[in-house]
């Protein structure tokens, strides 16, 4: 845990929601495995369709690499994420097979349950890095057949999420701005 975040310890949950945000700006302050490799225990956690758990974690913290992926990814058209140059670790998440159950209700229902589930545990490892004084931020804009052929991701295979990973180089947490509940919430039908 990094001692300049430990403020952020013993929050309920409410509180850490609204202290997580996407980071943009990354110290130097490199990241210990141990802090990644407990983001990746509570993203394994989180629930999937038919327990399908479609996802597979690549984790990049080679300083080389790491800049070498974040050139590939984001660069030309591609540079609104630049960011992520700095951060110390990205961690790709790629689509595996889901199970067959899982596979017949997406057809059925025409819904995407693997994307959200990858979406879930993506969420699990940001809210559990920012537990830890972490920043991050889910990135889906980049260029997936450059960093595949880096990595050696099969063709068959979908990179969904880049998300970088961090000490925030700011220790102020900026406002939220989002709808009211309210705006958002109707009770017994759709208003």
């Amino acid at each position: 845990m990094h001692q300049s975040l430990l403020k952020w310890r013993n929050m309920n949950f409410l509180e850490l929601a609204n202290t997580r945000y996407s980071v943009r700006n990354y110290s130097e302050t490199l990241i210990l495995r141990e802090d990644i490799t407990r983001c990746i225990e509570a993203a394994r956690l989180a629930p999937s369709a038919c327990n399908s758990q479609p996802w597979k974690f690549i984790v990049v913290d080679e300083s080389k690499l790491k800049a070498d992926i974040a050139r590939a990814a984001f660069e030309g058209i591609l540079d609104v994420n630049h960011f992520a140059f700095k951060a110390p670790v990205l961690i790709l998440i790629v689509s595996q097979r889901q199970k067959l159950l899982a596979k017949i209700g997406s057809i059925v229902k025409r819904k995407n349950f693997s994307l959200m589930d990858i979406g879930i545990a993506a969420e699990h490892f940001c809210l559990q890095a920012a537990e830890q004084g972490l920043g991050t931020c889910i990135l889906g804009w980049f260029n997936e057949k450059k960093v595949k052929k880096i990595l050696g991701v099969p063709k068959n295979k979908r990179l969904e999420l880049i998300i970088s990973a961090g000490l925030p180089a700011d220790e102020k947490v900026p406002d939220k701005i989002r709808k009211s509940a309210e705006e958002i919430t109707s009770y017994n039908k759709y208003l």
